[in-house]
């Protein structure tokens, strides 16, 4: 439950400023007409992004994949869908090679985000046609939600346990409390240390993602010394003898982080003090 509470939170919250930065731009701009674009993309978005994790979690029919990817595409992911040690060996490689690169960019240029979707909501917002605006704004926030509603698909897909939609619906509850509490208080929310603990906990929780698809490989019999393999990384599953206490590991590492952290601003802070006081 911790890990889909965390997923969903973070991801949530993230999607939560997206949305707010496009409607607060579109609004002192003085382009709010384009506000139901924005709307409509958020819920073909998230429609979207539930189809996915639909189709990924139960499969889709063989003849529903010809139609759309022909005989013999459609056969081969048919086979892939139905082999579950091999369809979730593969989506933990993606969603480890995709939450891990997302982490790592915002992480590098986190601070030039927000200025970077002014600069582009601009360009797609101020076309001299209705209609040509209308969509750039509708496209633009449809591919920015969309990122994260697959992104957080793919990494719920990584976790097992009866109690995962709870911890998803509780996490859901707490990115919104959180974004209300940023729109009303934010001089008092540290966004940039919330971002820091939490790409933390989900570059760790790759880490065990990236031993459960091993796990997962060796069970669909490719890698050499299957069996070993198998028998190796069972202890490290999320059921496992050591799986089950990665959980703890990660928020520790994340709780130890955030009082570094803490420590470190409140150094400065009295540095800066010390520093005008002497001035003084």
């Amino acid at each position: 439950m911790l890990n889909s509470f965390i997923i969903v939170f973070r991801e949530g919250f993230e999607s939560f400023l997206l949305v707010a930065v496009i409607l607060s731009y579109l609004r002192k701009s003085g382009q709010k007409w384009l506000s139901p674009a924005v709307y409509v993309a958020i819920a073909v978005a998230l429609s979207a992004s539930a189809a996915l994790g639909y189709a990924l979690s139960v499969g889709i029919e063989e003849s529903t994949l010809q139609r759309f990817f022909g005989t013999t595409a459609g056969a081969y992911l048919s086979s892939f869908l139905a082999n579950e040690s091999l369809r979730e060996g593969i989506l933990g490689v993606v969603a480890m090679l995709m939450v891990g690169s997302l982490v790592i960019y915002m992480w590098r240029t986190g601070p030039k985000v927000q200025q970077r979707m002014k600069d582009r909501l601009s360009e797609v917002s101020s076309r001299t046609s209705r209609t040509a605006a209308i969509a750039g704004v509708f496209l633009f926030t449809f591919l920015m939600i969309t990122r994260e509603g697959m992104e957080t698909a793919l990494m719920l897909l990584q976790v097992h346990g009866s109690e995962m939609l709870t911890g998803a619906a509780l996490g859901l509850a707490a990115a919104g409390g959180f974004a209300w509490g940023w729109a009303r208080y934010g001089h008092l929310i540290n966004v940039k240390r919330f971002f820091q603990v939490t790409g933390i906990f989900l570059l760790l929780f790759m880490v065990q993602v990236g031993i459960y698809s091993l796990h997962e490989f060796s069970e669909a019999g490719l890698l050499p010394n299957s069996e070993a393999l198998h028998t190796a990384t069972e202890k490290f599953s999320p059921d496992g003898l050591y799986g089950k206490w990665f959980s703890v590991v990660m928020l520790s590492v994340c709780a130890l982080w955030l009082f570094g952290g803490w420590m470190m601003d409140r150094l400065k802070h009295t540095r800066a003090n010390t520093v005008s006081l002497s001035e003084v």
